[in-house]
C-alpha cells in the first residue's frame, strides 16, 4: 500500500519513520491530540485493533519513545513502526470470492454456512495467478469487508488487513459497489423497462429513505429490459431489495460485480482468488 502522505509514491521503506505533517493551530492554542491507534488508522498504517496489538508488542515509537496503549499524540508527532510489524502485515491476505446463494457473509446463522468456509485449496480458482501459497493461518482473522445477502451472489471481499476493511467499510468510505439486479413489476417479468414509470426510476437514484434516514444518491439505470444496474456508496442491510420494494419492483436476482476498481470478472461461483499485488480498490 502506498505511503498515505505521498500520493503516487511507492511503498514506505521497511522500518522507516512516518512523519505526520504539522497542522496550523491558532496562536496560543494547545496542540490538537488524538489517540495513537486512531491516528495510525487515519494515516492508513493499520487498523485500530492492529495498532493496539503493535503497541502492546512494543513495535511503535512516538517521537523516539516507546508508545503506550491509549496514548494521545499531537498531530505533528513522529510515529515509527518496527520492521516486525511491517513483516507481519505483508503476510496478511485479502481474498475475493464469488459467493453463492445460501451462504452468509459473516458468522454462521440459522444453519447456513459462512462464505469463509469456501476458502479451501480445492476451491481456489485455477486461473488465480498469485504466487501466494494457501495455508490455514490465512483463515485466522479473515473477515468480510462488507455484507452480501444470503440470497445474493457475487463479489465478496474477505481480508485479514484492517487497512482494506477500513477502506471498504469505514465511516468515510467512498468506494463504489456495482450490482446487476433482475426485477419484475407486478405480474410482469419481461420488458419491465417499458412499464416502469420514469419518475420511480428517478426515486431509485435519489429520494428514498430507509430506517428513517435519507439514502445517499445512487446511480441506477437499465442494463436491459429486465435488469437494472445499481452503483452505491453505502451498504445498508438488504438495501437494494428494500429500495426496489418502495417503488413496486420485486428483485428476482442480485449479483455484485464490482467493488471500487476490482471486478468480479470470470471468477466462478463458489470459487476464490487472492487480491493481486497490483490491484487496488
Amino acid at each position: 500500500m502506498q505511503d498515505p502522505l505521498k500520493p503516487g509514491a511507492g511503498p514506505k521503506p521497511v522500518g522507516a519513520a512516518v512523519r505526520i505533517p504539522k497542522q496550523a493551530a491558532a496562536p496560543g492554542a494547545p496542540a490538537a491530540t488524538v489517540r495513537l491507534n486512531k491516528r495510525m488508522a487515519e494515516l492508513g498504517l493499520c487498523s485500530r485493533r492492529e495498532a493496539d496489538d503493535w503497541i502492546a508488542r512494543g513495535w511503535v515509537r512516538v517521537n523516539g519513545a516507546p508508545a503506550v496503549m491509549g496514548q494521545p499524540v499531537a498531530v505533528d508527532a513522529r510515529i515509527e513502526v518496527d520492521r516486525q510489524a511491517e513483516q507481519q502485515q505483508r503476510l496478511q491476505v485479502t481474498i475475493l470470492i464469488n459467493k453463492p446463494v445460501g451462504y452468509v457473509s459473516g458468522q454462521a446463522e440459522d444453519g447456513h454456512e459462512p462464505a469463509v468456509a469456501l476458502v479451501q485449496p480445492q476451491n481456489r480458482w485455477r486461473e488465480c495467478n498469485s504466487r501466494m501459497r494457501w495455508g490455514h493461518e490465512q483463515l485466522r482473522g479473515l473477515a468480510p469487508a462488507g455484507r452480501l445477502d444470503i440470497d445474493s451472489i457475487g463479489l465478496l471481499v474477505l481480508t485479514q488487513d484492517g487497512r482494506v476493511a477500513r477502506q471498504l467499510i469505514g465511516e468515510d468510505s467512498e468506494i463504489e459497489k456495482e450490482y446487476l439486479v433482475r426485477v419484475s413489476y407486478g405480474p410482469e417479468t419481461v420488458n419491465v423497462q417499458a412499464l416502469f414509470p420514469p419518475e420511480k426510476l428517478a426515486l431509485l437514484n435519489h429520494g428514498l429513505s430507509l430506517d428513517g434516514q435519507a439514502l445517499r444518491p445512487a446511480q441506477v439505470s437499465w442494463q436491459n429490459p429486465e435488469q437494472l444496474r445499481f452503483v452505491l456508496k453505502e451498504g445498508k442491510k438488504r438495501q437494494i431489495r428494500r429500495m426496489c420494494e418502495q417503488v413496486g419492483l420485486f428483485v428476482t436476482g442480485l449479483k455484485r460485480v464490482r467493488i471500487g476498481r476490482v471486478n468480479l470478472g470470470h471468477l466462478p461461483v463458489g470459487q476464490w482468488r487472492y487480491l493481486a499485488p497490483h490491484e487496488h480498490f
